[in-house]
């Protein structure tokens, strides 16, 4: 690596993720990432990440203008990310109650993973503080393509793939490839 490499990779790689460490807050932290690009860990509750977890494409959109994002928002919240998971640029996973990655899962670029409303869809009590929320689970080998944003309760079962651009708003079976808005099964592996 020559020199201009080496300091383009200091300023624009490695600065903003010492940043973003720094600016992280969440204290109930288990296992590291290897980081190829920032992440951002918020929230009061429990994030766990297993043995071999890369968060980062260098080759790969919004490397170098983007940030991934672990929220466990409350005490009981909790996000368990397990082994040998590789995470694309642009990543997002907000709990209020838990979510769970397997092992060897493959995420793309944009991608989130929500367990919760956010508000309540009735006018009225739309500034609630208890949103309705349950557990997401994505299973062993799973892969999930790029823009995929997966919603509460929903389990993605062991070796599924989840095609571009899904909107996952049910649970999906285990060996099957998934697609759409909503998604829906679209064959069988």
């Amino acid at each position: 690596m020559n020199v201009f490499a080496k300091i383009k990779q200091l300023i624009f790689v490695r600065f903003r993720i010492w940043k973003y460490t720094l600016l992280s807050d969440c204290t109930n932290v288990h296992g590291k990432a290897l980081l190829y690009h920032p992440l951002l860990m918020k929230g009061k509750g429990t994030i766990r990440i297993g043995k071999n977890v890369q968060i980062g494409v260098i080759a790969s959109p919004n490397f170098y203008s983007h940030y991934s994002y672990l929220e466990a928002r409350n005490v009981e919240s909790s996000i368990s990310i397990g082994d040998n998971v590789a995470i694309n640029n642009n990543f997002s996973a907000i709990a209020f109650s838990k979510i769970t990655i397997g092992n060897d899962v493959l995420i793309g670029i944009n991608c989130a993973v929500i367990d919760t409303d956010g508000h309540d869809i009735e006018a009225d009590k739309r500034t609630t503080i208890n949103p309705k929320c349950a557990d997401v689970l994505i299973e062993n080998n799973v892969f999930i393509g790029d823009n995929v944003v997966i919603l509460k309760g929903v389990t993605i079962g062991e070796n599924t793939v989840i095609g571009n651009g899904a909107m996952v708003t049910t649970s999906i079976p285990q060996n099957v490839v998934a697609a759409g808005n909503p998604c829906k099964v679209i064959r069988s592996l």
